[in-house]
């Protein structure tokens, strides 16, 4: 089974920053965004230098147990692991959009931003959420944060409350007539036809990371490509000791793993153990 430690161990050793022309041809990756999310698939799959779609499917389908589309998280559920959201930035401090869904301690099997098919690809629950958040300029890869859930975003209970407030008090405007709606609000029959709607949404976004843990982390100025992941400490020895100590013998020059100590995101008065992994190239 795949897991972090894995895509980063992968990662340190094939580091690839031109991902664009590298999934051009083999994967008809058009976009930036469209390459992160192979280059994600494959540090995790450990199928970098797999150049058969058809192949390359097949260890997908052996470690994923879902991959999603665009518009509903997450991207890829790790068979009976995590649960990882990709996202592309242009810019160091650019925020992240997250459109109609507020940020995630972890994913739960209730939530009504997810699909079907991403509810009944296994049996769970709720799985830890790992954020991966590339940072790209000039077609290349610059930056690469993995960031757990419960390191970066609140619980959800701070979330639906600030939703449920602002669609309740909605919903309780005189003469409209309002519609079931999994948004914050729906307006049918607004003209005197009866033919036009008003969707209510809310558009969601976070700082990105490199902001975030600028206290713990400092942002890298002198190299080309920077990598770092930040979990909870208990999360990383939860991991197989296998993929703990093949991780650990590669530690040199660029690439260090470091304890050190996050503000919850419930209380910053509080301070988490976590592990702090950094690449850099």
């Amino acid at each position: 089974m795949t897991n972090l430690l894995v895509a980063i161990e992968n990662l340190v050793k094939n580091p690839i920053t031109n991902i664009t022309s590298h999934y051009r041809g083999t994967n008809r990756a058009n976009s930036m965004g469209d390459a992160l999310e192979f280059y994600i698939k494959d540090l995790f799959c450990d199928s970098l230098n797999e150049n058969d779609i058809e192949k390359k499917n097949e260890i997908y389908s052996k470690h994923f147990s879902y991959i999603g589309n665009q518009n509903n998280p997450p991207d890829i559920i790790i068979k009976q692991g995590d649960a990882i959201e990709v996202k592309k930035i242009e810019s160091m401090r650019s925020g992240i959009a997250l459109n109609s869904s507020y940020p995630k301690d972890k994913l739960y099997s209730d939530s009504p931003m997810i699909t079907t098919a991403c509810r009944n690809c296994e049996d769970w629950r709720e799985k830890d959420l790992v954020y991966v958040v590339g940072v790209s300029k000039d077609d290349k890869l610059k930056a690469l944060w993995f960031v757990y859930g419960d390191c970066y975003s609140a619980s959800k209970e701070v979330y639906e409350r600030v939703r449920d407030k602002i669609s309740n008090g909605v919903n309780e405007l005189q003469d409209v007539e309002f519609a079931e709606t999994n948004e914050l609000g729906r307006v049918n029959r607004v003209d005197p036809l009866g033919i036009t709607y008003l969707r209510i949404r809310g558009m969601w976004g976070i700082e990105n990371p490199i902001k975030v843990f600028d206290y713990v982390v400092p942002t890298e100025q002198n190299s080309d490509f920077f990598v770092n992941a930040i979990l909870l400490k208990e999360k990383y020895l939860s991991f197989p000791e296998k993929d703990r100590k093949n991780l650990e013998s590669l530690t040199s020059d660029n690439f260090s793993i470091k304890d050190i100590k996050i503000k919850s995101p419930n209380n910053p008065a509080k301070l988490l153990e976590a592990k702090l992994l950094s690449f850099k190239k």
